[in-house]
């Protein structure tokens, strides 16, 4: 069974880069990516939910949608 994804141009390309070959379908370049999202650790599996909120973290990380920690203790107040 097939399902259509729809994606921005950009982010076909993006994807299209990390293929090993030509041929490499995106099932099986994003079979790929979703390894490197843990399914747990020592103490038992991740819900589906927090392995969601695992990875929208990371790309927060990544992409500088974060802020410092000196600046939430400012914004708190303490």
């Amino acid at each position: 069974m097939y399902a259509t994804v729809r994606l921005k141009e950009k982010t076909k390309d993006s994807l299209e880069s990390l293929k090993e070959s030509k041929n490499e379908s995106f099932d099986s370049l994003v079979s790929k990516l979703m390894v490197l999202v843990p399914k747990g650790d020592g103490e038992g599996e991740y819900t589906d939910e927090f392995r969601a909120s695992l990875l929208q973290g990371l790309y927060e990380v990544k992409t500088g949608k974060t802020i410092s920690h000196a600046d939430l203790k400012k914004e708190l107040g303490l």
